[in-house]
């Protein structure tokens, strides 16, 4: 059991919407990521997502609206739910999603990660 100073695990990284793990909670892992651009419209079938702002502003378009969260913020999209997360500026967040989870979703494409841990 060890503490995580979530700054010092975001300065380890650089790269944008490829998110790290830094723990387990029960069946789901706790993620960062640094978020910057668009990036794709995708829906996770059997998984929920939680998405907490820690720094900057993210904004989730939805088919019928828009969600806007600023730091401190947080949403749950609910599994089937199409979404599309967009940062104008660099954004980091926090995650937490079941461990079957794949970013892209139900969509494969150059921005599908596998599980990294940091």
């Amino acid at each position: 059991m060890e503490k995580v100073i979530i700054a010092q695990k975001f300065s380890l990284f650089h790269e944008h919407w490829s998110p790290k793990i830094v723990g387990e909670l029960n069946d789901s892992y706790v993620k960062l990521a640094k978020l910057k651009g668009e990036f794709i419209w995708h829906r996770h079938e059997m998984e929920d997502e939680l998405f907490l702002v820690v720094k900057g502003e993210l904004l989730i378009k939805l088919r019928d609206r828009d969600i806007q969260l600023r730091e401190g913020e947080l949403v749950i999209i609910p599994r089937g739910v199409e979404h599309l997360p967009t940062a104008g500026e660099e954004t980091h967040v926090l995650l937490l999603e079941p461990k079957s989870t794949v970013n892209t979703g139900n969509v494969q494409d150059k921005r599908t990660v596998g599980d990294q841990w940091i």
